[in-house]
Formats: C-alpha cells, sequence, structure tokens
C-alpha cells in the first residue's frame, strides 16, 4: 500500500510541510487553557496507575444528554503533547449535550508503541465502567490511529465493542514511517509496524466510521484515509472520508471546537449509532 518512489519524510513531516505549525499550536494551548478555566470540567481523573494515566472531563453547560461519551485522543507522532492541548476541542461536542473526555499518555520513546495502544484501552474500558455507556472514538494524527486501533481490538480488548469512530488525519498503515525520522524514538520494525496498522484488522460489525482528512495535506496523509475507508468497506464497516477543502495538519481539528461545523455534525451522527 505504499509507493517506494515517494519521499516519506517529507510526505509525513508535517511541521516541515506547514510554516506556521508553532501559531497554531500556541494556538491550540492558549484556546485549551481558556476553556478548561470557563467550562465545567473534571481535570485529571486518574484512569491507571501513572503520572500521564489521567483524564480530563468536559461536561455539558446545560446537563448531560444521556448520549455516548466522546473520546478525543491527542496526536503528536506517539511522542508530543498531552491532553492539556486539547481541552477546547471539546466544545463543540459539549454544546451539543456529549460529555468529552480527553486522556493523556506516556510518550514515546519512554513507552512502545503497543504500550500506548493499551494505555488507550484501559482508558476506554475505565469510561465505558463509570458511565455504563458506549464510547464515539475520536483523535488527530496519532489519535486517529489510536482511535481505529480502539476500536479494531474492541471485542477482543474491551469490556464492550466501540462501533463509532472519526479519526482525524490519521495513520492506518504504519510501514511509511519506518524509514523516517519520526520511527527514531519509536523503533518499529517492519513486522511491529504492520501487527500495529490499524488497515489490516477487522472493525466490529455495524461499525460506523468517518475518516477526516484536510484538503491540503500530503498525498500520503489522503491516501491513508481513503486506502483505510476502502479496506474497512470491504470488511462491511460503513465508512466514508471526510475532506475538510482547504485544511492542512494543524487546522483540520479547528472545526471540533464549534458546535455547528460539519466536524461536529458528523459526530454528532456517528453518536447515534455508537
Amino acid at each position: 500500500m505504499t509507493d517506494t518512489q515517494l519521499d516519506f519524510e517529507a510526505e509525513y513531516n508535517n511541521r516541515a510541510r506547514v510554516a506556521d505549525h508553532g501559531v497554531h499550536i500556541a494556538g491550540w494551548h492558549r484556546d485549551a487553557a481558556v476553556y478548561r478555566a470557563t467550562a465545567p470540567c473534571e481535570i485529571d481523573v486518574a484512569y491507571g496507575p501513572g503520572e500521564r494515566h489521567c483524564l480530563d472531563l468536559f461536561h455539558p453547560p446545560g446537563g448531560d444528554a444521556g448520549g455516548p461519551i466522546v473520546l478525543f485522543i491527542h496526536g503528536g507522532y506517539w511522542q508530543a503533547f498531552d491532553k492539556s492541548s486539547s481541552s477546547h476541542l471539546a466544545r463543540g461536542a459539549n454544546e451539543r449535550g456529549f460529555t468529552v473526555a480527553i486522556p493523556s499518555y506516556d510518550l514515546a520513546p519512554n513507552i512502545t508503541l503497543s504500550g500506548i495502544v493499551a494505555e488507550m484501552e484501559t482508558a476506554a474500558d475505565f469510561l465505558m465502567q463509570r458511565f455504563g455507556r458506549p464510547l464515539v472514538a475520536t483523535g488527530h494524527s496519532a489519535g486517529g490511529h489510536l482511535t481505529a486501533c480502539l476500536m479494531a481490538r474492541s471485542t477482543k480488548n474491551l469490556k464492550r465493542p466501540i462501533r463509532a469512530g472519526m479519526p482525524i488525519s490519521g495513520l492506518f498503515d504504519l510501514a511509511p514511517l519506518v524509514p523516517t525520522s519520526i520511527n527514531k524514538a519509536l523503533g518499529l520494525t517492519v513486522e511491529e509496524a504492520r501487527r500495529l496498522s490499524p488497515i489490516y484488522d477487522k472493525p466490529p460489525a455495524d461499525s460506523r466510521i468517518v475518516a477526516v482528512v484536510g484538503g491540503a495535506e500530503s498525498s500520503e496523509f489522503l491516501r491513508q484515509s481513503r486506502d483505510f475507508v476502502t479496506q474497512w468497506t470491504a470488511m462491511d464497516a460503513i465508512a466514508k472520508v471526510h475532506e475538510v477543502q482547504g485544511a492542512h495538519h494543524f487546522d483540520v481539528i479547528a472545526g471540533l471546537a464549534d458546535p455547528g461545523s460539519a466536524l461536529t455534525e458528523r459526530l454528532v451522527e456517528l453518536a447515534a449509532h455508537a
């Protein structure tokens, strides 16, 4: 599923592709801090024993409508950021009546990618046990990969399947990352990369997936979402690509902060089938 003629380093180095990425990242932290200071929330709820095994819960200002819990997983190529950069992205779903959980996880190289996946499974089980409701999983970049992994592994590893998900700028086929600088911290072999690539896994029965990608992202990120949807559709998931026109890797998630955006609308539609 890869083209060896492509320069994978250039295709996957999003910071090099977006000259003002620092402005966008600074904006995430600013907007997230403002939202945490004003939204009804519970900060640093432990889901496991480690220092980073905690999540923030953001509650709807008008009260929870009783639907599924939205789980948002941050990106950073599994080696950067934490939950505090994403708080503002709960706003859209919150104002539509959904509680949103945003976890942190341990980062490479201090943990393997398999270990990160396992931590997100622990967080997902914690949430489903606490609330007694299903999850809608979503996440950005590395978080998109973890979203798809959670769904694919949920029938075997979780207390209940995760049948609805919206990975954003996700990575579903990890083999192209092996020869890049991104893999220095991850230490993936080709075999491990394939084993941890959700494109090769079977989705739960009756799954619904919307793979979101920015129209201005690299050809590889566009391919990743399209190939993933094709593959999971062939395995009986109801899957589609939602392309955010003109968006690059750092602003593609912006719609989650807006209750009236197309991105939030897709999430609400998925919640009806969780």
